[in-house]
């Protein structure tokens, strides 16, 4: 399987070891919902445990270099919204953080690409599918997303659950897991919901 190539040329074939599990301050996360962002790819088996084949693990990498290219995206469509004025400091940060963030996804991402058959986990205890919709939910927020500020705690939960995948350890990927979806759920708070219909 050919690796996702990278936008940067800092970018690895692989994480390093230190990358293997990303510290617990840069979990993040995203509600389950209908996959929005994805790659377009049928899912590997959308029934059984997730991570519980070779298969499996690289369709999370594909996952993750979706949810790559989106950030990538609305940091450019965040830039280009100044309209080559100046950008705000806080903005300029964000996006630095972002795109430090997308390189080391795809570094990540690629790590399971290449090594996929030692990241085998089984007996998960969540399915493959769900999974699935998690980072394609992940991609659409963060293609969605308002103010960039707020992805930065969802994109650490990717490149948690990027990391966690890498140690093959069911605990490790769980506590990401669900990182992520708390994650979400803080970012479904934020949307505003419609005004009730007048009767």
């Amino acid at each position: 399987m050919a690796t996702t190539p990278t936008r940067s040329g800092s970018a690895s074939a692989g994480p390093a070891a230190d990358d293997a599990a990303a510290p617990e301050e840069a979990l993040a996360g995203v509600a389950v919902s209908e996959p929005g962002a994805g790659n377009g790819k049928a899912p590997a088996d959308a029934g059984g445990s997730a991570l519980a084949s070779t298969d499996k693990i690289v369709e999370l990498a594909d996952q993750l270099s979706a949810c790559a290219d989106q950030i990538h995206e609305r940091v450019m469509k965040e830039i280009r919204s100044y309209g080559g004025g100046p950008v705000p400091e806080k903005v300029q940060a964000s996006a630095r953080a972002l795109l430090e963030d997308e390189v080391l996804l795809r570094q990540r991402a690629n790590g399971l690409y290449v090594d996929a058959a030692t990241f085998i986990v089984k007996g998960l205890g969540k399915s493959q599918a769900k999974l699935v919709r998690l980072t394609a939910d992940a991609a659409e927020k963060i293609r969605k997303i308002g103010a960039i500020g707020e992805a930065v705690g969802l994109v650490g939960g990717l490149l948690a659950l990027a990391g966690a995948a890498a140690t093959g350890k069911p605990m490790t990927i769980l506590a990401a897991i669900d990182k992520v979806e708390k994650h979400g759920k803080a970012l479904n708070a934020l949307q505003p919901k419609p005004p009730a219909k007048a009767s």
